[in-house]
């Protein structure tokens, strides 16, 4: 299965780099490979690590003007023209989607994959990994969002929230 990670580049302490290192090993000892940004710094540098250490492929995606920070002994690596055709690039060449932590552009990252499934544009398995309930407040809003009726679809038809590595695994393995 190859399995599209969004998540920060940035230099993250051990609450979320050891929760990401156990995900990275569950992708790369299952034989499944990597789809994430192609960056070689910050969390998906650890995740890309672990994969790799586990055995993993690695198809990284990322833009010009990061070159400089993609990893250059990914297995593949495509160089996207601008951020949204690196989103649907990462989309298209993967089978399920996992969102880890991250900043601003895994917001967007995120609330676009929710967008195309509500319009049936995408049908791929959602997983949004909670580590250290760094989403309690996002899920918060989506449950609100979804009791209030701004969701034409269950929340649970757009995404599925997992509290740790084994949760997320185990939901992407009964979906795809």
């Amino acid at each position: 299965m190859n399995i599209g990670v969004f998540l920060s580049a940035a230099e993250l302490g051990e609450q979320y780099t050891a929760p990401a290192k156990e995900f990275a090993r569950l992708i790369g000892e299952g034989g499944h490979t990597l789809v994430w940004g192609g960056s070689d710094a910050g969390l998906m540098k650890v995740v890309a690590d672990g994969v790799q250490e586990a055995g993993g492929k690695l198809i990284g995606v990322s833009v010009e003007f990061l070159h400089d920070v993609a990893r250059k002994n990914a297995d593949e690596m495509v160089i996207a023209r601008d951020l949204a055709h690196r989103k649907a690039e990462l989309l298209l060449r993967s089978d399920a989607v996992v969102i880890m932590v991250g900043g601003t552009g895994t917001l967007d990252e995120a609330t676009e994959i929710m967008e195309l499934k509500k319009h049936g544009l995408h049908a791929k398995p959602v997983v949004l990994l909670n580590t250290a309930g760094f989403y309690d407040g996002l899920e918060h809003q989506f449950r609100r969002m979804e009791a209030e009726g701004f969701l034409p679809l269950p929340l649970s038809d757009l995404l599925h929230f997992a509290d740790d590595a084994d949760a997320a695994m185990a939901y992407l393995k009964e979906r795809v």
